[in-house]
């Protein structure tokens, strides 16, 4: 247990840590461009460049695709069910319960665990749930479908040129890989550090709410898991993966939208906060699990 958490978890939370305690220190920090150039360059290079030059077989790599989408659908049922039995307002707090943190956390911890095969398999689950949060997202907090938000994605388009260089076989040119995966590899770093300037910033008043709802979010994403990935037969790494990813933390992107469309943004900060922090112990004990 010591030994996964020093080599997979605590890389997570020492970088985020850095980026709270850059915060806390008062240092500028213009969160604002760095989360435009995480999720219009970074991420973009990091997707197009892990999956066109994947060397795993492509029916793995469906079923990974398809599995988070259909573990996606299942948490938004649950939680919507979950939610309405215990009277919390869906709009606001649908979207945290169904988006776990599977771009700051998620890849980092993916890759620490499983190398770079584990990263792969993280960018891919991170590539559903990425298209999903930016258009289902503001559609829930706002009341308004917008499929504009989809066709505005840079991620969009970077699963699609890397799904066509892998439907014919072939990698991208070597010019167009390497400044793709230079560029996508300031994202994790980023975006962690990002994480840590983000929860510089909440503070929680309401606990008990924030813990059972936390709670809610860590247990069910877990359980999803291990039932889609018992479902669609995957076994090894790509198991791992999506257990993983779906039991993650509160995206801190959620925080961001609530607080666009005035949908209580104070009690989604304070999930975003617990869950993390519940986090430290809940993914040595689901590491341990996994091994």
């Amino acid at each position: 247990m010591i030994e996964l958490f020093s080599n997979v978890v605590a890389p997570v939370f020492i970088i985020a840590g850095l980026g709270w305690s850059w915060n806390r220190m008062k240092f500028h920090y213009d969160a604002k461009t760095i989360t435009l150039l995480v999720m219009n360059v970074g991420v973009p290079c990091l997707v197009f460049s892990n999956i066109s030059s994947l060397s795993v077989s492509k029916q793995v790599l469906g079923q990974v695709g398809l599995a988070a989408a259909v573990a996606l659908v299942t948490m938004g049922l649950t939680s919507f069910i979950v939610l309405r039995i215990t009277r919390l307002p869906v709009q606001s707090f649908l979207p945290p319960l169904v988006f776990g943190n599977v771009g700051n956390i998620g890849l980092p911890v993916c890759f620490f665990a499983f190398g770079n095969e584990g990263l792969t398999y993280a960018t891919i689950v991170f590539a559903v749930y990425a298209l999903s949060m930016m258009t289902i997202g503001p559609w829930v907090y706002s009341g308004v479908k917008n499929p504009a938000h989809l066709a505005r994605s840079p991620v969009l388009y970077a699963v699609i040129f890397s799904m066509v260089f892998l439907g014919l076989g072939k990698q991208p040119p070597d010019l167009v890989l390497k400044t793709t995966r230079l560029l996508g590899q300031f994202t994790i770093p980023m975006m962690l550090f990002t994480l840590g300037i983000s929860l510089g910033n909440l503070s929680v008043d309401s606990l008990l709410r924030a813990v059972f709802t936390s709670t809610l979010r860590l247990g069910l994403g877990f359980g999803v898991g291990v039932l889609i990935a018992e479902v669609f037969g995957l076994t090894g790494v790509a198991r791992g993966v999506l257990i993983l990813q779906t039991s993650m933390p509160v995206a801190v992107f959620n925080y961001l939208l609530a607080k666009q469309y005035e949908k209580n943004s104070k009690e989604v900060a304070e999930l975003v906060f617990v869950s993390t922090l519940m986090s430290l112990f809940t993914l040595p004990l689901i590491l341990n699990f996994l091994s």
